[in-house]
Parts: structure tokens; C-alpha cells; sequence
């Protein structure tokens, strides 16, 4: 593919993978305030905006067998935890910014256990297996990843239990 081409539709992945995000904590907001019928527009074309993702995805050839993904994400995740978010908190604390400190915080911590589990993944993928694992929990609060049942309280934010979102 040529360069222009290639970074064009780098752009437009990057452009629709936010509207998708966007468009979902949009959704989430509209049905807090009791608007079902948005919050469900917001979440069909928040779901035509991951279409558009994928497809700029795959054309640009970034998806590849399940231990390159793995590799991939372990690098994203790395990145994060050793070079980006440490550089982005030094300039928020520099700053100021409270917000945005705790924000940082609660993703660089996530992230530690994001690049974890994905090691894991990929050993057992490279030995020819499905990942052995059960109830993942998330916390809405901070993103905390967890493996099995979910603490009473966030390690990571102190949110209570109700806060956790079960993939089963």
C-alpha cells in the first residue's frame, strides 16, 4: 500500500475507534438520564463505527494469527506501563491536574495486570491451548482486571464489589 494511502487510513482507524468509544460512553450517559431510545441509536452506530474500525484494520493487514495479536497487545500494553503513561502523569503533575493524575493512575495500574494476563495467553497459545481461565471481572471505576471473584473492595480505586462487570 502507499505511504499516503496507509497513513490515511491509519487516521480513519484511529478516528472511528474513538467515535465507537464516544458513541458507547454516550450511550451510557443517555440511558442514566432515562433515555433508552438514545442510548440504543448511540449504541447501533457506535457498533457501524467498529465496523468501519475493523475493516480499515484488516486492509491496512494489522490482524494476524492469535499469537502475533497477543504479541501485539503485550507491546501496547508494555508501552503503556513503561513509557507512556509515566511520561503522560509527569506532565499532569507538572501540571497540576488532580483529574488527570488519578485517571493515569488507574489505567497505568490496569495496564500492569492487562500485559500479565496477556503473557499468559499467548504461552498457552504457543503450547497449542486455549487459555485456562474463569469469571474475568473488570471494575467500572478504574479498569482492574481480575481472574475468578471480585474483592469486596478495588485494589486499585477502592470501589465496593457492585461496581464489578463479570465476562463469564
Amino acid at each position: 500500500m502507499r505511504k499516503m494511502t496507509d497513513e490515511n487510513l491509519r487516521a480513519a482507524f484511529a478516528g472511528e475507534s474513538q467515535a465507537h468509544m464516544r458513541y458507547l460512553i454516550f450511550a451510557r450517559k443517555a440511558e442514566e438520564e432515562g433515555f433508552r431510545n438514545v442510548a440504543r441509536l448511540f449504541r447501533a452506530i457506535a457498533y457501524a463505527e467498529q465496523v468501519h474500525a475493523a475493516n480499515h484494520f484488516k486492509t491496512l493487514g494489522e490482524l494476524k494469527s492469535t499469537a502475533d495479536n497477543l504479541q501485539a497487545a503485550i507491546g501496547g500494553e508494555t508501552f503503556e506501563v513503561e513509557e507512556m503513561y509515566p511520561a503522560y502523569n509527569a506532565v499532569a503533575e507538572l501540571q497540576g491536574e488532580k483529574g488527570a493524575q488519578r485517571s493515569i493512575r488507574f489505567a497505568l495500574e490496569a495496564e500492569k495486570i492487562h500485559a500479565g494476563l496477556y503473557k499468559k495467553a499467548k504461552e498457552a497459545v504457543e503450547a497449542g491451548k486455549d487459555l485456562e481461565i474463569g469469571r474475568i471481572y473488570i471494575c467500572d471505576v478504574c479498569g482492574y482486571t481480575g481472574e475468578g471473584d471480585p474483592p469486596d473492595r478495588c485494589p486499585i480505586c477502592g470501589a465496593p464489589r457492585e461496581r464489578f462487570t463479570l465476562f463469564e
